[in-house]
């Protein structure tokens, strides 16, 4: 039975990547930090999964954690992932974004230099990008807290690939969702406007650049692409997308179209909610690396993940008892 180690267990990839790692007979532990509460996304298989306590900040704890779990694999999904929310914390997005990364690697490096190690890198590392769509060559131009955190952590593991000859690999996951997200995440803030509208409950959808522009994919689809990464003969980073560009009207219109309304008629703009200087634009990825080497594809459409998002939040709604926010 091969054994797993993913941080940031508690979150949207993680949970989801647990369930397709238990699914294919592994052993799944997962890193928390001390104290951490219950995670509501990991109730399908919390008494499949052993949770472990470790700062992500210490390298000692992290190695007492690599030699209780054993594992063969270890996925690196733990750090703050509202990328607006970086420039009120800077300082602590980058303690966890990238010197958590490097205390994790290190720490491999000490325990078992045989571990296969998976980095959540990010499209945000391209920043205003040189070209578009971007492949796994095009220059890191960051210009977000966040970007510039995921820059470094990308920069480290390709470091210590060609140093220590760790298996290292960096997924370069551009935008994807799921019900799990929380609301002040545009897609489910959008999903969960159009399902209460639609049951009554709320009169209207405030939301900010209906032109900003995204690509955006299923995050079930996205984990898959993590897993295959750490299957292969050599290690590689990866550039994992949809391929497509659309923009935040075409979602909204999606959603209520979903639930027969006129987002017009329901959604208002307003302009303290956009992020002006701050939002990017032309991240589109090419995952034809991950298509050709990996076998990859997505499985779930643009307009199939909006129907999605939908139909869980009008189901949330539908049953109150069962509704906390994830």
């Amino acid at each position: 039975m091969t054994r797993a180690l993913i941080t940031g267990i508690g979150g949207q990839d993680g949970s989801y990547l647990a369930e397709l790692l238990l699914e294919r007979g592994y052993a799944v532990a997962g890193l928390v930090r001390p104290g951490a509460a219950e995670y509501s996304n990991l109730e399908p298989v919390r008494d499949r999964i052993e949770l472990l306590e470790a700062d992500l900040l210490d390298q000692l704890s992290l190695a007492t954690a690599l030699e209780a779990a054993r594992p063969a694999e270890v996925y690196n999904l733990a750090s703050p992932s509202f990328v607006p929310a970086s420039w009120e914390r800077p300082v602590t997005t980058a303690e966890f974004a990238a010197v958590g990364a490097t205390s994790l690697l290190e720490a491999i490096r000490a325990v078992d230099s045989s571990i296969r190690f998976y980095q959540a890198s990010s499209s945000e590392i391209f920043g205003e990008p040189s070209e578009s769509p971007q492949t796994e060559e095009t220059p890191l131009k960051p210009v977000t807290p966040y970007g510039v955190a995921k820059a470094y952590a990308h920069f480290i593991v390709s470091s210590y690939r060609r140093q220590y000859g760790l298996f290292a690999c960096s997924g370069i996951l551009y935008n994807h969702e799921s019900p799990r997200r929380p609301l002040e995440f545009l897609p489910r803030k959008v999903a969960h406007g159009a399902a209460a509208i639609s049951l009554g409950l709320q009169d209207e959808l405030v939301l900010g650049d209906l032109d900003a522009r995204r690509d955006w994919g299923y995050a079930g689809d996205y984990v898959r692409a993590m897993w295959l990464m750490l299957q292969e003969d050599e290690p590689g980073d990866y550039v994992v997308a949809s391929g497509e560009s659309h923009s935040v009207r075409e979602f909204v219109q999606s959603a209520f179209g979903h639930v027969g309304l006129d987002w017009q008629e329901h959604v208002r703009v307003d302009p303290a909610l956009q992020r002006g200087s701050a939002e990017l634009h032309r991240l589109v990825g090419d995952a034809s690396r991950a298509r050709r080497t990996l076998g990859w594809r997505p499985e779930l459409g643009f307009e199939e993940l909006a129907r999605l998002l939908v139909d869980a939040d009008l189901e949330r709604l539908r049953t109150p008892a069962t509704s906390m926010e994830r």
